[in-house]
């Protein structure tokens, strides 16, 4: 997995070779070329990703660039002299090199997750079960990768999904509900852009505070430095600062040995395990994942309005009637599908499945307003 893992042998295993007596079939040789060709791209996918880090993500990318060339070197041995002109690797490695040059960002993290994740060798007996058992570990290594990029997006991101999301399907409703009744299409098209405006700002102002009151939530709930100015001033026998550590999650023998080392007492005769480490700012990364309160109102609001826009378009065209209800769910069904997607994409998931369910919940919503929509305009007709 990384550069300090001995180089094993690059001559096959003889029971990864097809048996028979006889050399590689056809459909052997091409499997196997078409497998070097991918690692060739993945090593290469990993080193334009390294490019554009620095320090330990860094050296791991660079590790698991190293273990593809391990990998490269097993099928260069078994295809020997039939390794012929080098073959493009899969479209799926391809785009994952385009993006790892262009953007190298955590998308394209994710994509290589999902990809390690899939891969043929573990039911493939050409491969061995040490190449088999990397590529699961490789698959771990880039989520761990990932997950600091999901950090580092989750607070905003996640503002910006949900906005998209609500103001693709509450305006698509709006507009459908308020078109089945039989107004007219300049009315339809002013509540669409009214519905726009009222919940992009709802939706800023919702996130903003929601955002602010969760992190200050966190910092009151941190603990403070009160241990270290406090600690002289206590009865050394009562010890109360046992009480303050065992608050805090710890053992009653932990909480024992944390207070004597606060008091300057070195006598405990606990586990020397249980010392621990200068208190640090535990907030900071629950902060980075929570997303800053402006920063959650400004992607909530915009990217509520992106997506309220959507259905109101073929009204702002002239469109009416059926045909602008038409436009209007297509247009919506490939937003919502797109959306589903990014968000599997982020966090490894199966993009297709993560679509259908965004577009059955936004479908299905539109739906329903569009038939209370008939009910009401029939009624009152």
């Amino acid at each position: 997995m990384n550069s300090q893992e001995s180089m094993p042998d690059p001559t096959p295993d003889p029971s990864s070779v097809p048996s028979g007596g006889q050399g590689p079939s056809r459909q052997d040789i091409r499997r196997w070329r078409q497998y070097l060709a991918d690692e060739r791209g993945e090593a290469a996918t990993y080193r334009d990703l390294a490019h554009r880090r620095t320090g330990e993500e860094r050296e791991i990318l660079l590790g698991l660039a190293e273990a593809e060339g391990r990998h490269e070197a097993h099928w260069l041995a078994l295809l020997g002299n039939d390794v012929g002109r080098p073959l493009r690797p899969s479209l799926r490695n391809r785009i994952l090199g385009v993006l790892a040059r262009r953007f190298g960002s955590v998308f394209v993290l994710a994509l290589a997750q999902r990809a390690e994740g899939r891969s043929p060798y573990g039911t493939d007996p050409s491969a061995t079960s040490a190449m088999v058992a990397d590529e699961q570990i490789h698959e771990e290594v880039v989520r761990g990768l990932a997950t600091r990029g999901r950090n580092r997006l989750s607070g905003n991101f996640r503002a910006a999904v949900f906005g998209a999301n609500d103001g693709l399907v509450s305006n698509l409703a709006l507009v459908m509900g308020i078109g089945a009744t039989g107004v007219s299409t300049s009315f339809i098209l002013f509540s669409g852009l009214a519905g726009l405006l009222a919940g992009a700002l709802s939706m800023g102002a919702g996130e903003y505070v929601s955002v602010r009151s969760q992190r200050e939530l966190l910092s009151a709930t941190r603990p403070t430095q009160i241990t270290l100015t406090a600690a002289k001033e206590l009865d050394i026998a009562a010890n109360e600062l046992v009480l303050v550590y065992r608050a805090r999650g710890m053992t009653p023998a932990a909480a024992e040995h944390r207070a004597a080392e606060r008091l300057g007492l070195y006598t405990c005769d606990c586990d020397p395990s249980f010392s621990l480490q200068p208190e640090e700012d535990e907030a900071v990364d629950q902060h980075e994942a929570v997303g800053t309160g402006l920063g959650a109102a400004a992607s909530s609001f915009c990217f509520f309005a992106s997506g309220a826009i959507i259905p109101v378009l073929p009204y702002l065209l002239g469109m009416s009637g059926l045909s602008a209800v038409v436009v209007a769910c297509a247009l919506v069904g490939l937003a919502l599908l797109a959306t589903g997607a990014v968000v599997a994409l982020l966090s490894g998931a199966s993009p297709l499945r993560l679509a259908l369910r965004q577009l059955a919940i936004g479908m299905g919503a539109a739906a329903v307003t569009y038939a209370l929509g008939l009910l009401f305009g029939t009624s009152v007709g």
